[in-house]
């Protein structure tokens, strides 16, 4: 007799989820058929387990346990969201972390380049006012010491592609003036050769002489004769003249 109440019951439990589900079929499919496995599962279990009562506290049971599941599959889709949303979040502060690096080390370059030019263009100021470099009576010979100078001269000339030399010899006014014209072309030969063995291009190199024909003093002298002995360097660039250089 048991046997045959515990059989109706379940019976009566798959007709009840049965119509359960149709009156159900508004909602959710998925939330559904989560509660109706939760509610058919829990009045079987309680038939079995205690009669008529235990199917109805079984089927309530079911019904939260169904829900329950159906929640954990929510609450596990939304976590997946936050996981991607917080991947997302770290790689844009990882990329603005880079770019206030990249930002810091083209300040850093800029700086840098600066100060550069700012040595350069000293560099290029004393080469102005400190070269001075002198020949001997009769002689285009250059000096070790000058060629030092000339030496410092090609260097500049290598920072500053644009820069070009303007090379001008002269002769004192001793001696016959087509001797001296002579000579003051040796001497720019001598230092436009010298300077091209430095690595400075030819082409950015212009040479011209005046033999005795423009002194320094108007009146002659040992001394006024010892400073005409010269080749005038000038540099030259885009904006024009940069300094004046005599080699005496």
């Amino acid at each position: 007799m048991k046997k045959q109440l515990i059989s109706t019951l379940v019976i009566g439990a798959l007709v009840f989820s049965t119509q359960a589900s149709a009156e159900q079929s508004v909602v959710s499919e998925r939330n559904n058929n989560e509660e109706l496995i939760g509610l058919t599962s829990g009045i079987v279990l309680g038939a079995v387990v205690g009669g008529p009562v235990g199917a109805i506290v079984g089927a309530f049971t079911g019904t939260l346990v169904g829900k329950s599941v159906g929640d954990d599959d929510e609450l596990q889709m939304q976590q997946a969201m936050l996981d991607e949303k917080q991947q997302q979040l770290t790689a844009l502060n990882q990329q603005n972390e880079s770019l206030v690096e990249l930002s810091e080390q083209y300040e850093q370059a800029q700086q840098q380049l600066t100060s550069l030019k700012m040595a350069q263009e000293q560099k290029l100021t004393e080469l102005a006012l400190g070269l001075n470099v002198q020949f001997k009576t009769g002689s285009s010979t250059i000096e070790p010491h000058f060629q030092s100078q000339l030496n410092d001269i090609a260097y500049a000339m290598s920072l500053s592609p644009e820069l070009t030399l303007d090379l001008t010899g002269y002769a004192d006014r001793r001696g016959d003036g087509d001797y001296n014209q002579a000579l003051s072309e040796q001497r720019v030969a001598e230092v436009k050769n010298y300077l091209v063995a430095q690595g400075v291009d030819e082409e950015r190199l212009h040479k011209q002489a005046f033999g005795d024909s423009s002194p320094l003093m108007a009146e002659q002298s040992f001394e006024n004769d010892f400073f005409d002995r010269r080749v005038t360097l000038k540099l030259q660039n885009q904006a024009g003249s940069l300094a004046a250089i005599s080699a005496k």
